[in-house]
C-alpha cells in the first residue's frame, strides 16, 4: 500500500510551510496505484435532507448500503483547494485528482468556481415530497420507445453528451433540467451530432454540471468563469460562455469534485482494466457519473437509454433510425460492467432501468 507523499519547506521563524508535492507521473505506475487513503473521500457536514417517505437512499440492499456515502462531497468550488488538499489529490490521475498537473495552473481555474447557491435539485411544492428524476442516455434502445411523455413527467430530467431532442420528442422527451458534460463532450457533440440538429440544451433555468476530465477542462473553466478567451490548450482562443445557448449562469453551474468521481469508480465501477498498463485511460462514462449524481441528489431515479443485456438489437444512438450502427466499445470505458451495474441496481429496486418489453422489435 503506497504512502502519502507531502512536501513542506521552512517558513518564518522556523515554522513549516506546506508546498506542492513533487509531480507524480502515470508512466511510473504499471497499474492503478493504491494509496493508503485511496478510499477516503471528502464529506459534507450532513447528508441531503428529504421528506420523501421512501427515498432510494433508504434501501435495505446490503451491498449498496455498504458502498453508498450519502454525504460524499459532490461539487468542487473555490474554497476547496488549499495546499493540503492539493497534495492529497495530486496522487490520483484525472479525472479523479491532479496527477501530472501543475498546482498554479489548476488553482487558477478552481479559484474561479463559485460556491453553489442552492442544491442541484429542489423538492417540488406538491405531491408526496419525493424528487423524481429521469436520467436519459443516448442509447439506441430509445429509438421507437415512445417514452418521451414519461420522461418529461419527471420533476427533473438529466441529460449528457449529444442529447438530441428536436425531432425525437416522442421517444426521448424535450425537457432538460440538468446537462452534464466535459469540454470535449460539449464541443464534440456539436460537431458529431450536427447533422441530427443537435443544440446544447437551453431550457430556462437549466443547470450545467461539468466533469473536470483533464487539464483542458480547467483551461475551459478559466475562460468560462473569467469571460475571457481560453489562453492555452486545445480550445485556445475559444469563448466558452458562448457554447451554452445563452443560458450560462454561474449560480446554476456546478463542477463535480474529483473525490466524488473516484468514489463512483472505486465503490461501484472498479474495472479489472485498472490492473493493467492501460489503467490511466480508464474511467466510467459521462452517463455513469450522471446516474450516480442523480442517485445522490434525487429520491426516485429512472434511467432511460442505457445499455441493457439485449444491446445488440439496437443501434449505438437513438438518432440512428435505421439501426445501421452497433454499440462501440472503447478502451477507456467498461460498458459491460456498467450494463451489469444498471441491471443490479434495477433488480435491487434502487433505480428503474428502462428495458424494452419487445426485445425482438427492430428500431425504426
Amino acid at each position: 500500500m503506497a504512502k502519502r507523499d507531502g512536501s513542506t519547506t521552512p517558513g518564518a521563524a522556523g515554522s513549516l510551510r506546506e508546498t506542492p508535492m513533487p509531480i507524480l507521473f502515470k508512466k511510473d505506475f504499471t497499474k492503478l496505484p493504491q494509496w493508503d487513503f485511496e478510499d477516503v473521500y471528502t464529506q459534507d457536514a450532513q447528508s441531503r435532507q428529504t421528506i420523501c417517505p421512501q427515498p432510494l437512499q433508504k434501501t435495505e440492499d446490503p451491498s449498496f448500503k455498504q458502498a453508498f456515502i450519502p454525504n460524499v462531497r459532490l461539487f468542487m468550488h473555490k474554497d476547496h483547494l488549499d495546499m493540503s488538499e492539493w497534495n492529497r489529490l495530486a496522487h490520483f490521475n484525472n479525472p479523479f485528482g491532479f496527477m501530472e498537473y501543475k498546482h498554479d495552473e489548476v488553482k487558477a481555474a478552481v479559484d474561479l468556481i463559485p460556491e453553489p447557491k442552492e442544491p442541484l435539485v429542489l423538492p417540488r411544492g406538491d405531491g408526496d415530497g419525493c424528487v423524481r428524476c429521469a436520467v436519459v442516455g443516448t442509447g439506441g434502445i430509445l429509438n421507437g420507445s415512445g417514452m418521451g411523455k414519461e420522461i418529461d413527467a419527471h420533476d427533473y430530467v438529466f441529460r449528457m453528451n449529444g442529447a438530441v431532442t428536436e425531432g425525437y420528442e416522442e421517444d426521448v422527451g424535450n425537457k432538460t433540467s440538468v446537462y452534464v458534460h466535459t469540454a470535449y463532450s460539449l464541443t464534440t457533440s456539436l460537431y458529431v451530432f450536427k447533422r441530427y440538429g443537435f443544440k446544447i440544451p437551453h431550457d430556462e433555468g437549466i443547470k450545467h454540471v461539468m466533469i473536470p476530465e483533464g487539464m483542458r477542462d480547467f483551461q475551459w473553466l478559466q475562460g468560462l468563469l473569467s469571460r475571457q478567451r481560453v489562453h492555452s490548450g486545445p480550445y485556445h482562443s475559444l469563448r466558452p460562455w458562448t457554447y451554452y445557448a445563452g443560458q450560462f449562469n454561474e449560480s446554476h453551474f456546478y463542477v463535480l469534485h474529483p473525490d466524488f468521481l473516484r468514489y463512483v469508480r472505486n465503490r461501484f465501477l472498479k474495472s479489472s482494466a485498472l490492473n493493467g498498463t492501460n489503467w490511466p485511460t480508464f474511467r466510467p462514462t459521462n452517463g455513469a457519473f450522471t446516474v450516480f449524481l442523480a442517485l445522490h441528489t434525487c429520491d426516485v431515479v429512472d434511467a432511460y437509454g442505457f445499455m441493457t443485456e439485449d444491446y445488440s438489437k439496437y443501434p449505438n444512438y437513438y438518432v440512428d433510425k435505421h439501426a445501421k450502427t452497433k454499440v462501440v466499445f472503447y478502451v477507456n470505458h467498461d460498458l459491460i460492467m456498467e450494463m451489469k451495474t444498471w441491471k443490479k441496481l434495477h433488480n435491487a429496486k434502487i433505480m428503474k432501468l428502462y428495458q424494452r418489453k419487445d426485445p425482438g422489435r427492430e428500431a425504426t
